[in-house]
């Protein structure tokens, strides 16, 4: 390694250690699940995972993975469009369109891989993109892989939306794309709003919808279910990582058209490895159960509700919404780990965020709620909240 660009490296992670934002991973010995085993920790309450059904030690869901390990082996050992297609990528797709009710679906490797596949497949000099401020990050490098004109318009604000649509008249083809449910707010986006302005300037809609498969909705179908506007959206992207049984891996879904194209055309489909089976096994097994058992769904959104509940009466400040995500502002992103760390002293998993992944002063500590989680889980956490709010100074 060259000496000097070494030393610069270690004297910014010295930096990011003296100014308490040095991140360090915490090493689970069990599934994960309400509670799992952290190394060095013994038994804790995740409250910062993103297994929002609770399906990541689901039988079913795990025996799934299982038996395709032993029918399709350890991998694929190539790209969809050479030798990586199985009969169980077909199931997973015509699944996954069922459920979002799209007439198609096309797998990736990963949420991160449909987004940068999609914008810069389907967006050329011509067109513009107008994307949410707070979009996640690989919208975001999605954007910056297109030539086409990007414009950004303020988080929720549909009056700027429209007055950017209205500019966007000469544009060939013109692209809205938005979070669902934006992670580090943990608030909604106002679909209905944007397929409305959609159909009045002729734009194409496409939702991020990782934070809300399985999750939003009266059935999970995510937040086209939860706004009224199922089978409306252009496109949807997603993950199977989150809610679908934690996995890995990712799609987008639309026509069959538009499919087909991304399967000719995109760049990460067409130069990456297909979606292992053993991950796509299990993540049509996930999808099976929750076709049959919508009481995952129902008591996700009682203990969301419970938990704020709980936080707000306590003192705390939770960020206002409706989903499973929960944010605490503790402004410096130096006091958001160490709030984070006292928790976990006190036996609850809950990370914190700061600058870059959050603007500066905006620093939380987030906090996310499982349908696995039990009441008793829940308590304890506030228990733990409480203890070390109070130690620092945060409450009265």
């Amino acid at each position: 390694m060259n000496q000097n660009f070494e030393k610069k490296l270690q004297a910014d992670l010295d930096a990011f250690r003296r100014d308490g934002v040095y991140k360090v991973f915490n090493h689970l010995d069990s599934p994960q699940a309400a509670r799992v085993k952290m190394e060095g920790r013994g038994e804790v309450i995740i409250l910062s995972s993103n297994n929002y059904l609770g399906l990541c030690d689901e039988p079913s869901v795990v025996d799934a993975g299982k038996q395709a390990l032993d029918r399709f082996g350890a991998g694929t050992a190539s790209v969809r469009f050479i030798c990586g297609t199985f009969s169980i990528h077909r199931d997973l797709e015509k699944k996954l369109a069922a459920f979002v009710e799209t007439e198609a679906a096309l797998s990736y490797v990963s949420c991160w891989n449909a987004n940068t596949g999609l914008m810069p497949t389907l967006l050329g000099e011509e067109d513009m993109l107008i994307s949410d401020e707070l979009n996640h990050a690989s919208i975001i490098d999605g954007a910056r892989l297109t030539k086409t004109n990007r414009k950004v318009y303020r988080h929720s604000d549909m009056k700027h939306l429209e007055e950017i649509l209205k500019d966007a008249s000469d544009s060939r083809r013109c692209m809205i794309i938005t979070d669902g449910v934006f992670s580090m707010e943990g608030d909604i986006a106002r679909l209905a709003d944007i397929v409305d302005l959609a159909r009045k300037h002729d734009a194409i809609v496409v939702v991020d919808d990782s934070h809300a498969t399985g999750v939003m909705g009266k059935t999970g179908r995510g937040t086209p279910e939860h706004c009224g506007v199922l089978g409306e959206v252009d496109v949807i992207t997603s993950t199977l990582g989150k809610a679908l049984g934690g996995a890995a891996g990712g799609f987008t879904a639309s026509s069959e058209a538009l499919c087909d194209y991304l399967m000719q055309r995109s760049r990460p489909q067409l130069f990456s490895n297909a979606l292992p089976p053993t991950v796509t096994a299990s993540s049509l097994a996930a999808l099976e159960y929750l076709d049959t058992h919508p009481e995952r769904v129902t008591r996700l959104h009682e203990n969301a509700r419970y938990f704020r509940r709980q936080l707000i009466e306590s003192g705390f400040k939770p960020v206002d919404g409706e989903t499973p995500i929960s944010p605490v502002i503790l402004g410096e992103t130096a006091l958001a780990i160490k709030f984070s760390h006292m928790l976990l002293e006190a036996g609850v998993f809950v990370t914190g965020f700061g600058y870059p992944v959050v603007p500066q002063g905006q620093a939380r500590v987030r906090c996310q709620v499982s349908a696995a989680h039990e009441r008793d889980d829940l308590d304890q956490a506030i228990e733990a909240f409480k203890k070390v709010g109070r130690k620092l100074n945060l409450l009265s």
